[in-house]
């Protein structure tokens, strides 16, 4: 084998080279100096995105193990993105004295799962995408627990890595069927190999089912809500995000490359999953108090959103998703942004606690509120073009009825994401939250977000950017 060839993976040997620089400076550095590790962190993580920007040429590295296309770079800059806003927004709350451990590890964690992240996504073969989910998965649960003398933080990493294993397990039996059937678990191989037999079929199934757990699927939903309650609020928001988008980006290239051949199997059970997925989450959110449960149950209809994008299967399916992961990112993490921010302040988490917050926090009000617009599909905001677009990549293949579905969808989240809108600026409070004034990075972060809501939608270059770059 010629080694040479793994120096192509630039993606993955810089940013291993960032976890390394930190890691070392974070065992080295003094006390003074550890108040360092945010901004190097930053300028480091900013200098890598910078430098992978471009897309390549596409090529294989181990047979076709690793494969690369265009695509994956616009996937991993937008992933690079979200990182960047959480190590923005993570400052002020590492410094709080309930948090014990050292903050480099914040950082060296979340590295290192935006680096299993990356060998999932760029995955030609069953095992690679299998190291590459765990590398993910396994820092994630530290991540989610890392508050560790907070009980509910605890609980939501036990739960988040007993939720983890069980849906690793299931996809790991899922393709040791597809090894004992096919013999091989290259991508290209098995597009070749795999029939509509009953086998391939069930093998399929329990597959997609551990990645069903991840994305948080209905019925496959029931840790997010305690997880995303329990674990730090900053975490929450780089979860909801940056993990299902790549999760989701997986299962569309799984799906239209492994299985292509059993597509009016995987089609049907998306159809269902999206369906109810949507629905009872939209009926459920409406029910919630509590604003991180609310913003759970949010994310997994958005989840159903994406999965339109999927379920089309073409390169406008494609291109709409990647677009939906870039605005969702932005609208999910300006709003997590802005409930780190009061609950690390105030303490407070409840929906009824954001009564007459525009009385003495006008800013952060208008950035929650503009947020909310955006992930209901309201106009000019960038989450109505996002929606618009993954709406038409269904319609071009035929699902009518369930774009119609989808849509009535849009008008029972409008109704919920507005209770947070009314309770801000129209509900009257006698003890509102005090005025706040909030750190420079995570106002930094909020500015960046709010940018991208407003003028990621008017920019039609984006879009079409990312559609010239589709491999369907």
């Amino acid at each position: 084998m010629n080694y040479s060839a793994f120096l192509q993976l630039h993606d993955e040997l810089s940013l291993l080279a960032v976890i390394v620089i930190i890691l070392i400076y974070d065992i080295f550095a003094s006390e003074k100096g550890a108040r360092y590790i945010q901004p190097l962190s930053i300028v480091l993580l900013t200098v890598h995105t910078v430098l992978n920007a471009f897309p390549r040429a596409d090529f294989e590295v181990a047979g076709g193990m690793y494969q690369y296309y265009p695509m994956l770079t616009y996937i991993k800059t937008i992933l690079n993105a979200g990182t960047i806003i959480l190590f923005l927004q993570a400052d002020k709350w590492l410094r709080d004295d309930s948090v014990i451990i050292r903050r480099g590890e914040f950082y060296f964690l979340t590295l290192c799962t935006l680096l299993g992240l990356y060998l999932m996504m760029s995955a030609g073969h069953f095992l690679l995408f299998f190291i590459g989910i765990e590398t993910a998965s396994i820092p994630m649960a530290t991540l989610v627990a890392f508050n560790k003398y907070n009980h509910k933080s605890a609980e939501a990493g036990a739960k988040f890595i007993l939720s983890t294993v069980f849906a690793s397990g299931i996809s790991l039996y899922g393709i040791s069927m597809i090894y004992g059937a096919a013999g091989t678990l290259y991508f290209d191989d098995l597009a070749l190999l795999i029939t509509n037999s009953p086998i391939y079929i069930m093998a399929m199934v329990f597959f997609a089912i551990g990645l069903f757990f991840k994305i948080s699927l209905v019925p496959f939903h029931l840790w997010t809500p305690d997880v995303y309650e329990g674990a730090p609020t900053g975490i929450t928001g780089y979860l909801s995000v940056v993990s299902k988008g790549s999760a989701v980006f997986v299962l569309f290239t799984i799906f239209t490359k492994v299985f292509a051949n059993l597509t009016a199997e995987w089609q049907p059970i998306l159809y269902g999953l999206i369906v109810i997925s949507i629905t009872l989450a939209n009926i459920f959110a409406i029910r919630q108090k509590n604003i991180k449960r609310f913003m759970a149950y949010s994310s997994i209809s958005q989840a159903g959103y994406l999965l339109l994008g999927v379920i089309s299967a073409s390169a406008t399916g494609m291109s709409s998703l990647v677009y939906y992961i870039l605005v969702y990112l932005f609208s999910n993490l300006a709003i997590f942004g802005v409930i780190s921010v009061i609950e690390h302040r105030t303490g407070k988490v409840n929906i009824n606690d954001y009564n007459g917050l525009y009385q003495t926090n006008p800013r952060l009000s208008a950035v929650m509120m503009f947020a909310l617009f955006s992930l209901a599909g309201i106009p000019p905001f960038a989450g109505f073009f996002s929606k618009f677009f993954i709406f038409a990549a269904a319609t071009e293949q035929g699902y009518y009825v369930l774009v119609f579905i989808a849509l009535i969808n849009t008008v029972i989240s409008l109704y919920y994401y507005l209770l947070i809108v009314k309770a801000m600026f129209l509900n009257k409070s006698d003890q509102p939250v005090e005025r706040i004034t909030t750190d420079l990075p995570a106002r930094i972060s909020l500015v960046l977000c709010l940018i991208m809501i407003v003028f990621a939608g008017l920019l039609s270059s984006i879009y079409q950017q990312i559609s010239a770059l589709s491999f369907i």
